[in-house]
């Protein structure tokens, strides 16, 4: 027989078991949707035709680089109809003796393609381990109107206008949120002994904050050579 303890211990489970449930909403669920932004609402929509349905207008299905100078770029913040196509766009230029920083694109596949000028590549894509070293490829290029070249996503690369006059690209990215991470800043952002370490102790202690405090700020960086030479044709002019 079950002793007293037992029933009493039976009878509160019962109770709990038949008691409803309250249900407590996450934040985020009690949100409705009109307070999120149109990008979220259309990740969050069911179907195709339902973000159809959240861009009315046709013109939300045009980019016009021509209003967005500062922003040279189509993605899933500036053109939301973007959203669910896995791709994204630039129309830009690269000035005169300009360098753009190192960097990659950790979610995206980049087509880079000139259609004016010319411009100096530079990439270095993932590297192999052979015999326990890294075996690590940097493969140049020199690209012009009508010429393209390709950045895999998460490789490293850069690209020079060794000209007096600017470069005009266009470039075609496999995600609609492709990212970019620049490679000097990120690198540095570690702490000292680490950067010491990475660098064979070569560098340390007070070098490697006149290094931090040296990485410049713009994303182009001035190709001072070239500079010169363009001065000095100016002057000849």
């Amino acid at each position: 027989m079950l002793s007293k303890i037992a029933i009493s211990s039976l009878l509160a489970v019962a109770l709990v078991q038949a008691r409803p449930m309250e249900i407590v909403p996450h934040p985020m669920l009690e949100r409705s949707t009109t307070e999120l932004s149109l990008t979220a609402q259309l990740r969050l929509a069911d179907t195709a035709a339902d973000r159809y349905q959240l861009l009315p207008k046709d013109e939300d299905f045009v980019f016009d680089f021509n209003k967005n100078p500062d922003l040279p770029i189509a993605n899933h913040i500036s053109f939301p109809a973007l959203v669910g196509s896995g791709a994204s766009f630039s129309l830009s230029q690269l000035p005169a003796c300009s360098m753009s920083f190192v960097h990659l694109h950790p979610r995206a596949t980049e087509l880079f393609a000139i259609t004016s000028g010319r411009v100096l590549s530079e990439m270095v894509p993932e590297g192999g381990v052979l015999d326990s070293k890294v075996n690590q490829r940097v493969i140049r290029a020199e690209i012009s109107q009508g010429m393209l070249t390709i950045y895999p996503a998460g490789s490293f690369h850069t690209q020079v206008n060794p000209d007096c006059e600017p470069a005009n690209f266009t470039a075609a990215f496999t995600s609609e949120d492709s990212g970019i991470s620049l490679v000097a800043d990120q690198t540095f952002a570690f702490s000292d002994d680490v950067i010491a370490a990475t660098f064979g102790q070569s560098i340390a202690g007070e070098d490697i904050d006149k290094v931090r405090h040296a990485i410049p700020g713009n994303m182009l960086i001035k190709v001072e050579e070239c500079l010169t030479k363009c001065g000095k044709q100016k002057r000849q002019v």
